[in-house]
């Protein structure tokens, strides 16, 4: 059995911070340019490298619109994005679709190996009145056994097994491949936590509203662990932009 860690990888993008400036300067038929600053890569290098970066002024801009919400011209930029994660986390994900595009790999038209990710803890069911989420950490090693009241007051005793579990729903689905049934039906024995990978297109706003609903402290610790991931990925690309986005 394979096991693999989340993960999201840049592919493509378009636009940069100016791209955001000039989106908003067009309205008055105003136009941008870079500002340019000088550094040394190295202490020892002859000739300094020249930086692009934008000016004061168009800085202040993007603060501007990403404080009074004025979201369009940053939504003038594109990521586009390949994650890997377990179909349970994706399915929290694929909720966000307003302005993003996915494309999934499916598993009607492959067969190959799946690969699966396990949590390196078991998190705690949530405290007091709250519904969802989870709280603290508790043992769940191999093999721990536990006991389950019946409803007749009998008591037995169960084993918990992740790894055994996913390992027999695998074996049981590559007897069926082997066998000739169609992978759109044998996939259903696979569990969520089969890895899946998607590619995720979206502009800078979008990937913002993605990360600022993630990474709040009420979201699932494995969707965060993909938004952190994007943020990573997003960040650098449009520094001043997203920094304006996620602290406005």
């Amino acid at each position: 059995m394979k096991t693999t860690p989340m993960s999201v990888e840049l592919v493509d993008y378009m636009g940069s911070d100016l791209t955001v400036v000039n989106a908003a300067r067009v309205s008055f038929d105003k136009e941008s340019e870079w500002g340019t600053v000088e550094r040394y890569a190295f202490a020892d290098q002859e000739y300094p490298d020249v930086t692009e970066v934008l000016k004061d002024a168009d800085v202040k801009l993007i603060n501007y619109l990403a404080k009074h919400n004025h979201w369009s011209p940053f939504a003038h930029t594109s990521v586009q994005l390949r994650v890997k994660a377990p179909i349970f986390v994706a399915r929290q994900l694929v909720k966000h679709q307003v302005g993003g595009v996915w494309n999934e790999v499916s598993r009607r038209y492959v067969d190959s190996e799946p690969e699966f990710w396990f949590p390196e803890v078991w998190r705690g069911r949530p405290t007091g009145s709250i519904k969802q989420g989870s709280s603290g950490v508790i043992e769940m090693t191999p093999q721990a056994v536990t006991e389950l009241d019946l409803p007749n007051g009998n008591k037995i005793l169960v084993t918990y097994d992740a790894q055994s579990m996913v390992s027999h729903n695998l074996a049981l689905y590559t007897d069926m491949i082997n066998r000739g049934v169609a992978p759109e039906q044998a996939r259903m024995v696979l569990p969520q936590n089969m890895q899946t990978e998607w590619y995720w297109t979206g502009s800078l706003m979008f990937f913002c509203r993605v990360c600022r609903e993630r990474l709040a402290p009420g979201a699932q610790q494995e969707t965060r662990e993909v938004a952190e991931g994007i943020a990573e990925v997003v960040a650098p690309l449009f520094p001043v932009s997203w920094s304006a986005l996620m602290n406005s």
